[in-house]
Order: structure tokens, then C-alpha cells, then sequence
């Protein structure tokens, strides 16, 4: 037993001395969070663990801090990409292939150039879900373990030493993993764009009981500049209708708004002053904040 026991032990220290090089401690004003090096010289990390605003940096393994700029970040899917001025640094190899509830993972982050680790256990493996800010993450992946507050945006790994996605903590801290897939399709966009195009209406919505018992949404407010006023929706209208289907209810209304969404063009059918109306609206990109 004790033989066996060594064995494990040795084998996971293994497991994150080989990651240590390609992991970093992330400071942002008075916050600290883990992140890994996604490609040559740009640094994954938690969008929930950087600061709003102020200066970023990033200590290497080994102690090094260095200046990071903030290439883009996208709040929905927790995911922050930077830039570092190194070209020597490795990249982590990321797995598609997701663990089953019951697996060993290790969950891996950086302190002060340090590496830090903790054993846990897959909790949780479902398919895609949405955040509830409208994010698409590829796998829903929970973890029972208990992480350091500084190593959320640091990595799991799967029994044979591989990182399959980035740890973060849900409510409750809870331990979420954002799923490689996702990682690498956010990260590209970000890379590109420096921000993940969301669709916007230009309007205030309130879920309201339409007659006859359906759901719907009433208009509290409309941008000028809006896609909604290009479509003639007014204040008080009732939303009822979206591209042909009943609206289920606000937040699944605003779970469709993802980037795919963008200058789609819908058929909205509303109710004013007791009549039944249809339009049809361009959905636009949401401005920045």
C-alpha cells in the first residue's frame, strides 16, 4: 500500500513540475489570479479574476514579474486574454477530450512564481450550456476540490497530466472548468477582435402574462439609436412573438443575443393598445459599456 501510495505521490508531483514553466501569477490592482500560456507570448486567464481597470502584471515561473497588456475580455464565458512581451515561454497543450464524473483531476495555479496544486474529483460532466450572461460554453464540468482563491484561471488536468480547461468559481465557490474548445474559440476571437460581439435590441424588457395565459415581454424603454426604434417599437408595447416562436421568457430572450446573433434579421409580433402588430428588426451589436 505504502509503495503504491509513493507512487501516486511521486507521479503527481511529476504532473505539476511539468506545467510549472507554462503557468503565471496574474496581478491586477489589488486582485491575484493564476493564468497559463495560451500561445507565444499571450498569457489565458480568468476574466473574473482580473481587476476592471489599472495595471496588469504577470510573474513567470521562477519569480520574473513582467508588464501584461489586456488584449480582450469576455465577461460570458469567463475567459481574459493578455499580451506579454516574451517569446520563450510554452504553450500549454490543451485536451479535448472531457473526464467522467468519478475522475481524478489536479487542479493547477501559480503564486509568486510558485506553482500550486489541489487533488480533487470530476463532479459534474454535461453538455453545452449558457452562462447567464450569454456566454456558449461547449461542457458543463464540475469539480470537487478546493482551490486556492488565487488559482482560478489556472488549469485541470486529467489523470494522465493533461489540462482539458481553466478553473473558475461559480457561486458558492464552487470549482467550474470553462472546457478547452471553449478556451481556444473565445481566446482566437478576443485575439482578433478584442471583444466577443453580443446582439442588442436598444430595448428595456420586462417579463409580463399576456392574455390567454402566454408569456411575453412589455417595452420599458427604447434607445433612439437603437435597433428597436429603427423598428418602430414603442414604449409600452408587448413582445410576443420572436422569429416565429412564443417568447418563453426574458432570459432565454436574452440567452439568444450570443454572437451569431448579430445582424440577424428577425419578425417580431407585438401588442399595442389591444391590437396585433408585426415587425421586423436588424439585431445590432451591443456598444461597448
Amino acid at each position: 500500500m505504502s509503495i503504491a501510495i509513493e507512487s501516486l505521490s511521486a507521479a503527481l508531483e511529476t504532473m505539476v513540475a511539468g506545467l510549472a514553466a507554462s503557468l503565471v501569477s496574474v496581478t491586477s490592482d489589488r486582485m491575484q489570479a493564476s493564468g497559463f500560456v495560451w500561445r507565444t507570448g499571450r498569457i489565458v486567464t480568468s476574466d473574473e479574476g482580473l481587476a476592471e481597470e489599472g495595471e496588469v502584471r504577470v510573474t513567470l515561473a521562477g519569480g520574473q514579474t513582467v508588464a501584461a497588456e489586456v488584449v480582450g475580455r469576455d465577461p460570458s464565458t469567463a475567459v481574459a486574454l493578455l499580451k506579454v512581451d516574451r517569446s520563450d515561454l510554452r504553450p500549454v497543450a490543451m485536451a479535448a477530450t472531457l473526464p467522467t464524473p468519478g475522475a481524478l483531476t489536479v487542479a493547477v495555479g501559480a503564486e509568486q512564481g510558485a506553482p500550486t496544486a489541489a487533488l480533487g474529483m470530476v463532479s459534474l460532466t454535461r453538455g453545452p450550456w449558457q452562462s447567464m450572461r450569454g456566454g456558449e460554453i461547449d461542457a458543463r464540468i464540475e469539480l470537487d476540490a478546493r482551490l486556492r482563491r488565487s488559482a482560478e484561471g489556472g488549469l485541470a488536468l486529467n489523470a494522465t497530466g493533461q489540462a482539458f480547461g481553466m478553473t473558475v468559481f461559480a457561486p458558492r465557490r464552487r470549482v467550474l472548468v470553462i472546457p478547452a474548445v471553449t478556451l481556444g474559440r473565445v481566446a482566437a476571437r478576443l485575439e482578433t477582435h478584442g471583444r466577443i460581439a453580443r446582439g442588442y435590441l436598444g430595448l428595456g424588457l420586462q417579463p409580463v402574462t399576456v392574455a390567454g395565459g402566454g408569456s411575453g415581454v412589455m417595452v420599458m424603454s427604447v434607445d433612439p439609436q437603437g435597433p428597436g426604434a429603427a423598428a418602430e417599437i414603442h414604449q409600452g408595447d408587448v413582445l410576443v412573438s420572436w422569429d416565429g416562436k412564443p417568447i418563453g421568457g426574458l432570459q432565454s430572450l436574452l440567452r439568444s443575443l450570443g454572437p451569431d446573433s448579430v445582424g440577424k434579421l428577425l419578425l417580431l409580433e407585438l401588442r399595442r393598445g389591444g391590437e396585433t402588430r408585426q415587425t421586423r428588426l436588424h439585431i445590432g451589436e451591443r456598444p461597448l459599456a
